[in-house]
């Protein structure tokens, strides 16, 4: 997958994210969690944006992992969406808790290939 695949399809999950807060209950607990919900789960294509333009491979690597950490955040929160059944739509909840999984993997692999790659420049 090269880089702007892996662009796309974190600008289609950020899109997706959008579509499921549209759609959370409205009470405290879903104004809540849709508000963290929108903020980890669009701020992973924004900050992979700026991991391609790392100062450095130290910076790049920083800004992967806290791509990394968005993603964990925003599994978290879908799942507790999902738990609690505050969704519209159960199949958009399942499709992003899916997509999110696999764009984990994927950075973890990212971060531990840059670092190795890091270690072995020096």
């Amino acid at each position: 997958m090269n880089k702007f695949d892996l662009e796309e399809r974190l600008i289609e999950f950020s899109v997706l994210i959008i579509e499921i807060v549209s759609e959370i209950q409205t009470s405290k607990a879903g104004s809540h969690l849709s508000g963290q919900l929108v903020r980890s789960g669009t701020s992973v294509a924004l900050n992979y944006g700026e991991a391609q333009s790392g100062e450095s491979r130290k910076d790049f690597i920083h800004k992967m992992k806290i791509v990394l950490k968005e993603l964990r955040e925003t599994f978290i929160c879908l799942e507790i969406i999902r738990r609690s059944k505050l969704f519209g739509t159960e199949s958009k909840i399942e499709k992003a808790l899916k997509e999110n999984n696999e764009l984990i993997s994927i950075f973890v692999k990212s971060v531990e290939t840059a670092q190795k790659n890091l270690i072995q420049s020096n």
